[in-house]
């Protein structure tokens, strides 16, 4: 075993492959445009639920991506479960270029679109887990010295809350 793999895993590779799978998403959501066939701008207009369709997943994977971005920053050890957590936000996200074409080929027909908002909502629930765990690895002088972002510091703030309310109610019932 080398000194390089006995140290501390940095988060910064884990960051680093993040941001190029958030890349190359773009780049197969835009792969996904096709000009109209007639050169007309009634023929551009008519295909505006793709126009539609890839403006809002742009735009959900550029917030997906500074969000996430932001969100390493408070990683300090790239740990095996952050690294699963990281690998389910990524795969939630890598289903937007499909979920967007679909939608965009039906027209947005229900279906479909549903399909879309489940993907959306799939990944939110994926960062949620990034959050939660990046929070229960926080060290405290990050929590207290507020460089945390609210929604964070108010998660530890309960967890300690909790623990701290479990423990005076372990300590009174071994003391009956």
């Amino acid at each position: 075993m080398t000194a390089l793999t006995r140290g501390r895993r940095t988060p910064e590779r884990l960051s680093a492959f993040s941001d190029g799978v958030f890349a190359v998403l773009i780049t197969v959501l835009v792969l996904e445009l096709r000009p109209p066939e007639l050169p007309t701008f009634k023929a551009l207009l008519s295909l505006w639920p793709t126009w539609l369709s890839y403006a809002v997943s742009y735009l959900f994977i550029a917030i997906v991506w500074a969000n996430h971005h932001h969100l390493m920053h408070y990683a300090t050890e790239a740990t095996p479960r952050l690294m699963w957590f990281n690998f389910a936000h990524l795969f939630s996200v890598s289903l937007l270029p499909l979920s967007t074409a679909w939608m965009a080929m039906s027209q947005l027909a229900p279906q479909p679109v549903a399909f879309y908002a489940a993907v959306f909502f799939l990944v939110n629930v994926t960062y949620i887990f990034l959050i939660t765990e990046l929070i229960d690895r926080a060290p405290m002088d990050v929590v207290a010295c507020g460089r945390l972002p609210i929604f964070l510091i108010c998660r530890g703030f309960a967890r300690s809350w909790r623990r701290t309310i479990l423990r005076l109610v372990d300590h009174r019932l071994i003391r009956c």
